[in-house]
């Protein structure tokens, strides 16, 4: 049951976030072959301002060998 979250800035009008979410899941059925029951998306927003405490450091800085792409850009 993948359950997939975008962290991302806000300011994204819903429809380009929409969007994204149609594309993950249709990646997440194709790719590893999950029904369209299977798959979720969120999106959570956070302010640039705390985007190192809030995301940087847990989720990339602190668990390197999870991630499948690393980002360009370093903090």
């Amino acid at each position: 049951m993948p359950h997939v979250i975008v962290k991302a800035w806000p300011g994204k009008t819903e429809q380009p976030k929409q969007e994204l979410a149609e594309r993950i899941a249709r990646d997440v059925m194709d790719v590893p072959g999950y029904g369209e029951e299977a798959v979720s998306v969120a999106f959570e927003e956070i302010p640039a301002r705390d985007w190192a405490e809030k995301v940087y450091r847990p989720d990339i800085a602190a668990h390197p060998g999870r991630l499948c792409k690393k980002p360009g850009y370093a903090m």
